[in-house]
């Protein structure tokens, strides 16, 4: 490669690196717990399991749990209801309405009983403030933009970096940290070292990271478009002034989609339906399948099927970078590799920003300079 195109590529990962890396850093740090948000809940007491019953206990009436959460909230709506992954329960979401995009109240309720086994807390404790820092920066939605714009910094940065590595260390074996030299250039080793090493990781959460940041705007798409297009009869029309069994409309969604469980359902007037319909949102068994969701449409006043449809693309794609961005698809052993490599996103991070303003006033031609005696070294 020539000096050209080194300086180059080195400019590019340097400023991108400077503008996302602080971001980044708060990202990783944030994203440590939240890979063990599951097993936090537990130990802190705000997760607590269902009551131990035989096998093969038949599932109350979902009917049953709804009336009791309106009981209890007489004048929030329900959001949506979502079926828990690893034990026989529902999570109720009520808001001030129904499109809120914060919940006001979260019951939980054992599924085999209707029995609610607890109010969960909402907007409050330590994990929740980890969480909203993680994924808005405490800025809504703008704050989710702006975390996806730094992740496409960040995906530049490692591009660049990777590029730069091969000429950089073509001299020297394979995780060499020079321990005779300088400070810097231990921590430049070190950089490159876990930099490369951590590569695939790095780009692979980079890259899910930045799509999850368009879930919002790509569900307002699907809704403008294929939602409106399933609902065009219903348009113009007020909103039924009661809503049919929601245990009607589940089974209803199961004879449409055999073979499938239900995953969640979105209420008449949330974010994830229309006024007029429930969108029970069906999910296959398989490690794969139980990632891709099937929206089943209902009538909320009559409880009839009104259309079933394979999500867009472009939700697909959404759905399947989350196991991917989070790891909690494996169990302990996927969290504890993906803990590791998140403190090796931290260490590249912080030697990444260590060099890029340890010499900081230093004029462009001596840190070009200097780049030309690293390559040669190298």
């Amino acid at each position: 490669m020539s000096a050209k195109a080194l300086r180059a590529w080195y400019g590019v990962h340097k400023w991108t690196s400077l503008v996302c890396t602080l971001f980044l850093l708060l990202l990783c740090l944030t994203g440590l717990p939240l890979i063990f948000k599951d097993e936090i809940g537990v130990w802190t007491g705000t997760t607590v399991l269902p009551e131990t019953l035989p096998a093969n206990t038949p599932h109350a009436s979902m009917d049953g749990f709804i009336a009791d959460a309106h009981v209890r909230r007489p004048h929030d709506k329900i959001r949506y209801v979502s079926q828990s992954d690893d034990s026989p329960a529902w999570y109720v979401s009520m808001g001030p309405t129904a499109d809120s995009t914060e919940a006001t109240a979260s019951f939980k309720y054992d599924a085999r009983t209707a029995a609610m086994i607890n109010d969960i807390p909402q907007q409050q404790g330590i994990m929740f403030v980890i969480r909203a820092l993680h994924v808005e920066l405490l800025a809504g939605l703008p704050g989710t933009l702006f975390i996806g714009a730094m992740g496409l910094c960040f995906v530049t940065s490692m591009i660049s970096g990777v590029v730069l590595y091969a000429p950089f260390m073509r001299k020297l074996a394979f995780g060499t940290v020079r321990r005779d030299r300088t400070a810097r250039i231990r921590w430049l080793d070190l950089h490159n070292l876990l930099g490369i090493a951590a590569t695939a990781w790095l780009l692979v959460v980079g890259v899910t990271g930045v799509i999850n940041t368009l879930t919002l705007p790509l569900l307002s798409l699907w809704q403008r478009t294929e939602v409106a297009d399933m609902t065009a009869a219903w348009r113009g029309r007020p909103g039924p002034a009661a809503f049919s069994s929601l245990q009607q409309a589940v089974d209803t969604a199961l004879r449409a989609a055999p073979g499938m469980d239900v995953s969640f359902i979105g209420f008449p007037g949330s974010r994830f339906s229309t006024p007029h319909h429930y969108m029970v949102f069906m999910r296959g068994d398989t490690a794969l399948t139980s990632r891709l969701l099937k929206p089943v449409m209902i009538d909320a006043e009559d409880g009839a099927l009104v259309d079933s449809r394979t999500l867009p693309w472009y939700l697909t794609m959404i759905l399947l970078s989350q196991p991917l961005h989070f790891g909690d698809y494996g169990g302990w052993p996927l969290k504890i590799i993906w803990a590791l490599l998140d403190l090796a996103a931290i260490a590249v991070l912080a030697s990444g920003l260590y060099l890029g303003l340890s010499r900081r006033k230093s004029p462009v031609e001596a840190r070009l300079a200097e780049l030309d005696d690293l390559a040669s070294e190298a």
